[in-house]
């Protein structure tokens, strides 16, 4: 009886599949132009300016019109960070006294250098993402940028810490922001991250409503969780 109700089960699922590829028109035409923007790509290019006031288009589409997609890539992520920390995972006290960071010597110019560059980088980061929606880049990329600074200071150092609750503070309220903020345009506007009527001026620091918002709190979760990360797989244990 059981294998019947498998391959009912997986006939259901089969003939919904094959209806729903039938119904895409592959290989149609679906960019459009913006006086009859009816089609997908049309339709981003026209909406993120006039209706978000947003002028980098990726933006509007990564946060807004596919927020669920970038929402399931933070979750992603901070999947991988937990289940690497798990395997990784060592007592505090083992830290402090078996553990030693990876790395090779460094020269005074290499330490001068990472000195000046830490501070840069970091403020590149938060730059990157607090203008995505205004020029290429975002809470991605701007994380990675900030997680580079922490490991150019992580090599650069053997005695230079990160201090993870405060990583993981950061981490874990960015996340929550995220949450908070698509539960904001549910409650408010009937839909999960569904962008806010107030959306600013076009090209203004405060312009796109609630994506740049949005993109700070990705920016500080992918940089925080990276950085853990890298601190982790810098140790080892004292021979």
């Amino acid at each position: 009886m059981k294998k019947y109700i498998i391959f009912i089960l997986i006939a259901i699922l089969g003939l919904t599949l094959a209806q729903t590829f039938k119904a895409i028109p592959f290989g149609a035409d679906r960019r459009g132009d913006l006086e009859n923007p009816d089609k997908v790509a049309a339709y981003y290019l026209k909406e993120s300016p006039e209706t978000l006031q947003t002028a980098n288009s990726i933006t509007a589409i990564v946060v807004n019109f596919r927020g669920f997609d970038t929402l399931g890539e933070v979750t992603v992520l901070f999947l991988a960070a937990t289940g690497l920390a798990s395997i990784l995972y060592r007592k505090e006290e083992e830290d402090e006294e078996e553990v030693e960071r990876v790395r090779l010597p460094s020269s005074s110019l290499v330490r001068t250098g990472a000195k000046i560059l830490f501070p840069l980088m970091l403020l590149l980061g938060i730059y990157v993402f607090v203008h995505g929606h205004l020029t290429p880049g975002g809470g991605f990329q701007g994380g990675a940028i900030i997680a580079t600074g922490f490991l150019l200071m992580l090599i650069t150092y053997k005695h230079f810490e990160t201090n993870h609750k405060v990583m993981v503070w950061l981490e874990s309220l960015a996340g929550l922001a995220f949450v908070a903020v698509g539960l904001y345009g549910l409650f408010a506007y009937g839909s999960f991250l569904q962008n806010t009527h107030s959306v600013g001026t076009l090209n203004d620091l405060i312009s796109g409503g609630l994506i740049p918002l949005i993109y700070i709190f990705i920016g500080i979760k992918v940089g925080t969780e990276l950085t853990n990360i890298l601190d982790i797989l810098l140790k080892i244990k004292k021979s």
